[in-house]
């Protein structure tokens, strides 16, 4: 049961940085937000970069860090502007669909299999998607499912969803192929200079910006760098789609935060849909 604490601990550390993030920093561009959060965390990383053991690297190595790369940038870019224009009760929710669709991912890169709980899991978190916008069921009964494409921040979630699904599959596989400490941070480094040399390229940033809160941007940094390290040595412990179900207790917490922080509305509603797909987690968690 150690991944699945590691993957608990994860998904609080993610939420707390998606707080800290729009709460600070929802006044610059995605990118930036999204820029600042790696770049505090270098000094981190590089230091756990010293004290981790260096395996041996091979082909499959590389040829995982050369396709997901691109494809987390993407993911990334869209789960910022997710979280800076919408409600964080009504985005972070919809991460919940990543394991439905690593179902897929998981079988075609890992060859992996999912018993009948962990297909009844998944299950709930799709229908527990379906109560984040209830009240629009006045109107018809796919209105809630219509209402994801109305809320902007919903539907590029639920992009970032599926992005993920992908890069956490391939990621694991280089995990097999190197370790889990020294691909979480590997990764994270190379993501971070990926996106910085993009800097140039995205209208409206600024370096001023990215150090106008420099303290604040420190503790970002370090929640990310704890959050890589739970996610990676539990995903290696586990089935993929298994460990990301309960790293997506994220989104429980992200309704609450919303709610107690940011006093966002129609809780009830949206914490009703999240109590569900977290019964689908724990199904995943203890049955799966």
């Amino acid at each position: 049961m150690l991944w699945f604490f590691l993957a608990l601990a994860a998904g609080l550390t993610q939420a707390g940085n998606d707080v800290i993030s729009k709460r600070f920093f929802s006044d610059l561009t995605a990118y930036e937000m999204g820029l600042i959060r790696l770049l505090f965390a270098m000094p981190f990383l590089v230091a756990g970069l010293i004290f981790i053991p260096w395996p041996e690297l091979d082909k499959t190595f590389w040829k995982c860090m050369a396709c997901a790369m691109p494809l987390e940038v993407i993911a990334f870019l869209c789960y910022m502007r997710a979280i800076k224009i919408s409600p964080l009760s009504l985005t972070l929710p919809f991460l919940a669909f990543t394991p439905a669709f690593v179902i897929l991912t998981g079988h075609v890169i890992l060859d992996e299999r999912l018993n009948l709980y962990g297909i009844l899991g998944i299950a709930m978190i799709v229908s527990g998607s379906y109560t984040l916008n209830l009240s629009s069921a006045k109107i018809k009964f796919i209105a809630p499912f219509l209402a994801v494409f109305k809320e902007h921040g919903s539907w590029l979630m639920l992009l970032t969803a599926f992005l993920y699904s992908i890069t956490s599959t391939i990621g694991k596989l280089a995990i097999m192929h190197s370790s889990p400490q020294f691909f979480g941070v590997i990764y994270f480094l190379f993501f971070g200079l990926v996106l910085a040399t993009l800097f140039p390229l995205m209208p409206g940033a600024e370096m001023a910006n990215l150090f106008k809160r420099p303290v604040i941007g420190l503790i970002a940094g370090m929640i990310l760098t704890t959050m890589v390290f739970c996610h990676m040595y539990a995903i290696s412990l586990i089935q993929a789609a298994y460990m990301i179900s309960v790293k997506r207790t994220s989104l429980l917490f992200g309704v609450i935060f919303g709610f107690v922080i940011f006093k966002e509305k129609n809780i009830k509603e949206r914490f009703l849909g999240v109590s569900i797909m977290m019964a689908g987690v724990m199904v995943i968690g203890f049955l799966g």
